[in-house]
């Protein structure tokens, strides 16, 4: 990994496009912190944004429909105890910033505080994971279409069975300035793109769907005729297993998850109840339990946000702390939580560099990257081969969980029936429903194959929306749950 060095091209780009067409320097920024600060305040911060994206989809060799937007704008915070005031707006001049800095102040304590506003700012580093490249300008919009067309085209091709086909790329240009009242200054340029393909398959009138799709932060150049060729192969296996399924049974058995995508069952049963805020409030399961064994032996779970080019990862978190790779579970051992700097500093615990939001007009909160499960040392064969009747789900889809309790529902998009050892017949309509905590302990075989998803994960929190990526080796966990329709 490399060095915590500041990244000077970054930083200066960031200035040219979010501050330099306004007249803006950091001597102003800081001027515009320090009025935040003539009452009690512990915090405050400035975070600027400019973002271009877009979004092409075709259908039946149609392009459907085709968006481009472009949004900028500066959010407002300043932190009190446990209070928190925040202003935002689309207008990036000092007035505006004045006009939103005063709106914060309601929050601040009577009388002269003790914390002061640092008197200049100095340039932080962070990592360098992904290039700073602009997805949108990297193809011209034929190209993009015709991208879009060779998938299709590729699907189609697979098997005449294949009656549908729909292709959807986006890209987005992330361009992030964060000044901080201690003095920070930090940057980002952060590219995203990501292509998916979902393909209708028929056969004796009976329909069914797969999909497929991946990406991360890089150009469109990522998606070579290869990657096209494996995303469309994958989609439409998945349609004509769905194809051959039966209804799946119910009732309490063994279940194999396969690695990648299936770890977004851990980071919604498991994940989420290790967010920061949730245990500092005492709802989530895993309050006051660090030290405590929360999995079986051999279960190692690590959020990471400094994967190279992964869709989850980020150079700096969106308060300009460097992010980290924080391990959460080690060998079934609770170890901590995933921190943002407000929840860190009330609990008294170290800043992870988690910090997430959707765009400059919401507030930051502790929000995983890359959480995923370390691989263990058996042969997934083996695992599968261990269950005598069980349940092997390869792929998901959606799913839900309450943090305060761990009970979780999802739905397997993908999945077998294994019978004396033996993968046998497709089967539909399964639902893992059970507890994170309770789950956790009941790993009983941990594979050596632990691979990342392909990089199409969207997490939401308080309604906001961030990339996220997952990934686990093959598991086999013991007296599951399983919801059926046979």
């Amino acid at each position: 990994m490399k060095p915590f060095e500041p990244n000077i091209q970054t930083l200066s780009l960031a200035r040219d496009v979010l501050l330099t067409p306004f007249g803006l320097d950091e001597s102003r920024l800081i001027h515009v912190l320090g009025t935040m600060f003539t009452h009690k305040v512990d915090y405050a911060d400035l975070y600027f944004q400019f973002t271009k994206s877009e979004g092409w989809s075709l259908e039946e060799g149609i392009v459907k429909t085709g968006s481009f937007s472009i949004d900028q704008g500066v959010g407002v915070r300043a932190i009190s105890g446990e209070r928190t005031a925040f202003s935002y707006s689309d207008d990036i001049s000092e007035p505006a910033l004045l006009e939103a800095a005063a709106a914060t102040r309601t929050i601040a304590r009577q009388g002269a505080g003790r914390v002061k506003v640092a008197a200049r700012v100095q340039p932080s580093g962070g990592r360098s994971l992904y290039l700073p490249h602009d997805p949108l300008s990297s193809l011209d919009a034929t190209e993009k279409v015709r991208l879009l067309e060779r998938v299709e085209r590729i699907a189609r091709s697979k098997d005449p069975r294949v009656v549908q086909v729909m292709a959807g790329l986006a890209g987005e240009y992330d361009v992030v300035l964060v000044v901080r009242s201690d003095g920070v200054l930090a940057a980002d340029i952060r590219p995203l793109v990501r292509l998916s393909v979902t393909v209708i398959a028929e056969q004796n009138g009976r329909r069914e769907m797969g999909s497929s799709g991946g990406g991360g932060r890089y150009s469109y150049a990522y998606f070579t005729d290869q990657m096209l060729e494996t995303y469309a192969s994958e989609a439409v296996a998945s349609a004509l297993v769905n194809l051959d399924s039966r209804p799946a049974p119910a009732g309490p058995m063994t279940v194999v998850l396969g690695p990648g995508w299936p770890g977004v069952l851990l980071h919604e049963a498991i994940g989420h109840g290790l967010e920061g805020d949730f245990n500092r409030k005492g709802s989530s399961a895993f309050s006051g339990r660090i030290g405590d064994r929360v999995a079986a032996k051999g279960v190692t779970v690590v959020d990471d946000g400094t994967l190279a080019d992964r869709r989850g990862s980020l150079n700096i978190d969106d308060e300009g702390n460097p992010t980290q790779c924080t391990t959460l579970i080690e060998d079934g051992i609770l170890k901590g939580y995933i921190q943002d700097t407000m929840n860190a500093r009330l609990m008294k615990m170290p800043v992870t560099g988690n910090a997430r939001r959707e765009s400059f007009a919401h507030l930051p909160m502790p929000r995983m990257t890359n959480t995923y499960m370390l691989g263990g040392d058996r042969d997934p064969q083996e695992i599968i081969a261990s269950v005598k009747n069980g349940l092997y789900a390869v792929n998901f889809g959606g799913g839900q969980v309450d943090i305060t309790n761990g009970k979780f529902v999802f739905s397997a998009s993908e999945a077998y029936m294994i019978e004396d050892g033996k993968v046998t017949y497709p089967v539909k309509g399964a639902t893992l429903i059970g507890n994170g905590p309770d789950v956790l302990n009941r790993v009983s075989m941990i594979g050596n194959d632990m691979r990342l998803d392909s990089g199409i994960g969207v997490c939401g929190k308080e309604g906001q929306s961030v990339p996220v990526g997952v990934g686990q080796p093959t598991l086999r966990i013991d007296g599951v749950t399983v919801g059926g329709t046979a």
